[in-house]
């Protein structure tokens, strides 16, 4: 594996008061490869990826992205959640710039602003739709505006929180797919939290499972798989039974 592009050395998770969550766990996500962590409800996936965005700091152990530590919302990290959180008042291409805004990401010329964002919403295929409010977009025009927010920012981390949880089958299927052509062309390392075994077959290089009380990984899985992966129903169907096999011992024991 090339050089990780974010890494997780012994990261420890614990709120005030209670028993910790997460418990010494180590990852690295290499550029342009995708990892999916699965677990059950509440098992701790998002307080992991509110860690590894900056938004939370961890009890223990480091967060590196690029070889640089993360302890606060940095420019090179960018995060999408199920909700696209996208501001009502805004037009599309608004909410796409706004990205551009947050704190300590660099400061552009108005020429290369620009630039950056239309080649983001090129990306997603949402020209025709740039001047549209919010309230105009379906539920996939969202997301994938709230993927060329990210986009826009030129990251090397994308972190994605179950962010086509709440779509139609077609249309999940279309967002996954770009999410596979973006990564590919960006070169971004991603790490997809779900909790939907297909999805993560279907789009991840690697799978990783946690389970326990406090977390740890318990499985880890490499999908060695061509995409498109819709077809590959032995190859999948395999590992599938494997990680289901291995989630509900995790659950049992959690």
């Amino acid at each position: 594996m090339n050089a990780p592009a974010l890494e997780v050395q012994r990261l420890s998770i614990r709120y005030p008061g209670a028993a910790p969550v997460i418990a010494d766990l180590d990852l690295a996500v290499a550029p342009g490869e995708i990892v999916a962590v699965l677990g059950q409800s509440g098992v701790g996936k998002s307080s992991l990826l509110r860690v590894l965005g900056g938004l939370q700091r961890a009890s223990s152990g480091r967060v590196l992205a690029g070889g640089v530590e993360i302890d606060a919302p940095q420019p090179r990290v960018a995060v999408a959640f199920q909700d696209p959180a996208l501001l009502p008042w805004l037009t599309l291409e608004g909410n796409v710039a706004f990205g551009l805004d947050f704190k300590r990401q660099p400061r552009r010329e108005a020429a290369a602003r620009k630039a950056l964002i239309d080649a983001a919403i090129a990306e997603v295929g949402l020209e025709a739709a740039r001047k549209f409010r919010p309230s105009a977009l379906s539920g996939g025009m969202a997301q994938r505006t709230a993927l060329a927010r990210c986009l826009a920012r030129e990251p090397d981390v994308l972190l994605l929180d179950e962010p086509f949880g709440a779509l139609d089958e077609v249309t999940r299927a279309a967002m996954q797919a770009l999410l596979l052509k973006v990564v590919a062309r960006h070169r971004a390392a991603a790490l997809l939290i779900t909790h939907d075994v297909d999805e993560a077959l279907n789009v991840a290089d690697r799978i990783v499972l946690l389970g326990g009380a406090p977390a740890r990984a318990v499985g880890v899985w490499d999908v060695d798989l061509p995409h498109p992966r819709e077809d590959a129903v032995a190859e999948t169907g395999a590992l599938r039974i494997e990680i289901l096999t291995a989630l509900r011992s995790a659950v049992r024991r959690h």
